[in-house]
């Protein structure tokens, strides 16, 4: 049996990752700052640890014969309203986990290292700009804060491989949504924002959305992230890979595909927020050159998504009565 570490296993994406590795026959543990707030974990083990401590992930690392793999996915993120106020919290706690965790997973002799980095290391695009390519993070000009960690700790997870032999394998997330993630409190991403507003929007309401509505975004459905995370640790690609679908749509349609899915009448205010960049473009044919598609379109993921939000604010609306 294959043991796995995965880091940030209390966080959305980590916890779906859990389920995964499972359903794949491994051996888990999960490590966290804290415990998912809306799954029970499925790891065989749970560790609650600080990762921006050197001591804590030596601990993590700690098993029995090793670890096989290690999925580093663990750091200090959030949506938009998130990463446009917390740059000094950003820089500071991703990098002392990334530095610290590809450090004693090389000392401590695993095979195989997966770094979840993201489609904020690309520049701002203009809508209708052609397609970028995984090299074209360089020269470099990410849009905010997160993205430039990102890119740094990319470089320096690829610096073990090169140097200490352990194979590395990195993934340029974009725009993950689905259920089990944070809906509520600030750091929430806008499919979840956005879902929670209708939900919590009486017939005939109206939400406030940051922006015009016109930014494009490729918003990838968790199942999809997870199936393209697993595949790629599997695979022959070395350097850095986007994983995202080719379905783009504009903010304008998610919000009014959320409404339709809603069945409510609601009406939206464009509003002063931080909406990020106008437009992301990016070619998908490394991450398709291992047979990987995205199974779900943005309808089909946010009729899941929506009810699943739907669900919690009723629940929250319970309570609070």
């Amino acid at each position: 049996m294959k043991k796995a570490l995965v880091c940030g296993a209390g966080g959305f994406i980590g916890g779906h990752l859990v389920k995964k590795l499972k359903r794949e026959g491994y051996w888990v543990r999960g490590v966290d700052i804290k415990e998912h707030e809306f799954a029970p974990t499925q790891a065989d083990e749970f560790l609650l640890l600080d990762l921006r401590k050197d001591e804590n992930c030596k601990a993590a690392l700690s098993v029995q014969d090793g670890f096989d793999e290690v999925y580093q996915l663990a750091a200090d993120m959030g949506g938009m309203g998130f990463i446009s106020k917390a740059e000094c919290e950003i820089m500071h706690n991703s990098a002392l986990i990334n530095i610290h965790m590809v450090h004693n997973a090389s000392q401590a002799g695993v095979p195989r290292y997966f770094f979840s980095s993201s489609a904020c290391v690309y520049r701002d695009m203009e809508p209708g700009e052609p397609e970028l390519r995984e090299v074209d993070a360089y020269p470099a000009m990410p849009d905010n804060e997160y993205g430039w960690e990102k890119l740094y700790a990319e470089r320096m997870s690829l610096a073990y491989m090169r140097n200490l032999h352990m194979e590395v394998r990195i993934a340029r997330f974009q725009n993950c949504y689905g259920p089990e993630g944070t809906w509520t409190g600030g750091r929430e991403k806008a499919p979840a924002a956005i879902s929670r507003k209708v939900a919590e929007t009486e017939n005939g309401g109206f939400i406030e959305v940051w922006g015009d509505g016109s930014a494009i975004r490729a918003y990838t459905y968790v199942d999809d992230l997870i199936n393209g995370i697993y595949m790629l640790m599997h695979s022959d690609l070395r350097e850095p890979t986007t994983i995202g679908t080719t379905e783009y749509t504009s903010v304008e349609k998610l919000v009014k595909t959320v409404i339709d899915i809603s069945g409510k009448d609601i009406h939206i205010n464009y509003i002063e927020g931080p909406v990020g960049v106008k437009s992301r473009n990016l070619n998908k044919e490394k991450i398709h050159s291992i047979g990987w598609k995205a199974e779900f379109s943005l309808r089909e993921g946010m009729e899941t998504t929506y009810k699943w939000i739907e669900k919690q604010v009723k629940e929250t609306q319970s309570v609070q009565a």
